[in-house]
């Protein structure tokens, strides 16, 4: 079947520079014909103009809807339209010319440059604060290029650093990495600054600039007795010092290097802290960070006598049959619902934590010896109350009383 055919009358254009312009009806009659499925050479000589012309205002209409995302990925990239374009292509599947993308966010740039004229620098007082923050390289070891996650942490005041490597940014490297700058500096701050990373933070409000962390970091802090500030979303110029930290241990301690192990690589960055970071001039304080660090010493709080939080071990597991998981011969109970499901298990020193689609479905004081069973009644298909803790048995004992069987299911038989 042949399209019908659509009676079209050249419009009228102005020059503008080099580019014709057209009309707002004109350009309306473009958008309009592109959604059609006209083609670009066939509006162009309905119209009577430029085929480039065309292509132009079909890129610009294809944006219409998409202030507010522009806008975001706009400041998020700090005004690099390359990126933004890209992601257009990425997330909404429209691929357009870097010119189109860079008009249409023409109007966001004031709003950029007066967010750059007002980021001062401000200065912390000692022991203050503690940036933190993730980087990630690849880095010869053993011959293979290895994808290395660098953590690290810079006091406010002395600008003195931490850095340590893993081989994930997950948030138990998180915790590892926080733990790691308070024993290196011999104490810890009164607040972290971070940035908006998932492990840290479940959501950041840009508008409203409210925060929620994520309930065991927030346990974490509590842990430690630290206050936390997060960055405003797509302002990571706030913790400058520690992104400026990240650039340069890139630059300075990891590139041109290569490692036979990954033990190698953590013995570099000890030396490297220690003989090349903490005694150089800093560029903004004009001092050393070791010498501004011994007036920042005395202004951490002590952390002799607390132990890591929690020391976790993070495990993944199977429900079985019964409704349980095992852990070092132990089984665990969870609601019954989960019976065939992968659960995530935290263990600490005297706690058995279950953790389901990120939510925590089970909590059990640890058992010592072996073989015991921690099983809570409401687990339990009827869901009946009241917990039951069934101890590991002693000496040649191979079966229970059965009256410990019949606690378990409410009653005798």
């Amino acid at each position: 079947m042949e399209a019908k055919a659509v009676g079209i009358n050249p419009v009228p254009g102005v020059m503008s520079g080099v580019q014709e312009m057209l009309e707002p009806e004109a350009v309306t009659t473009i958008v309009r014909l592109g959604q059609l499925g006209w083609g670009t050479k066939r509006i162009a000589k309905a119209l009577g103009i430029a085929r480039n012309t065309v292509r132009r205002y079909l890129a610009a209409g294809v944006l219409d809807g998409l202030d507010v995302w522009l806008r975001e990925r706009f400041l998020q990239h700090r005004g690099n339209c390359d990126v933004v374009r890209q992601q257009l292509s990425k997330e909404w599947g429209i691929d357009t010319s870097l010119r189109t993308v860079e008009r249409a966010c023409r109007r966001f740039r004031q709003e950029l440059e007066a967010s750059r004229r007002a980021t001062m620098r401000f200065e912390t007082a000692p022991g203050e604060q503690m940036q933190i923050d993730f980087g990630q390289t690849r880095v010869l070891i053993g011959g293979e290029s290895v994808r290395v996650y660098l953590f690290v942490a810079t006091l406010g005041y002395s600008r003195r650093g931490f850095v340590c490597a893993f081989r994930h940014e997950r948030q138990s490297a998180w915790f590892a990495g926080i733990e790691g700058a308070f024993t290196h500096f011999g104490g810890r701050p009164r607040t972290l600054l971070i940035d908006n990373a998932k492990a840290l933070v479940d959501r950041h409000d840009v508008h409203t600039r409210h925060v929620r962390l994520n309930s065991r970091f927030e346990a974490f802090c509590r842990h430690w007795d630290v206050r936390v500030l997060a960055c405003a979303p797509f302002r990571a110029q706030t913790k400058g010092k520690t992104e400026n930290g990240v650039g340069y241990v890139k630059k300075n301690a990891i590139a041109g290097h290569a490692f036979e192990s990954w033990a190698q690589l953590e013995a570099h960055l000890a030396r490297w802290q220690r003989e090349v970071a903490d005694v150089r001039i800093h560029g903004t304080t004009g001092v050393a960070p070791i010498e501004r660090f011994a007036l920042e010493r005395a202004h951490l709080r002590p952390i002799a006598g607390m132990v890591p939080f929690l020391q976790l071990r993070e495990l993944v597991r199977r429900v079985n049959a019964e409704g349980c998981i095992e852990l070092d011969t132990h089984a665990y109970s969870v609601p019954w619902r989960l019976i065939g499901e992968t659960v995530s298990v935290m263990v600490s020193a005297d706690t058995v934590v279950i953790e389901y689609g990120g939510e925590e479905v089970a909590r059990h004081a640890k058992l010592s010896g072996s073989h015991g069973r921690s099983i809570e009644r409401r687990h339990l298909l009827g869901g009946l109350p009241a917990a039951v803790r069934i101890e590991p048995l002693g000496g040649d004992t191979l079966l229970r009383p059965l009256a410990e069987y019949e606690v378990l299911v409410g009653g005798a038989w």
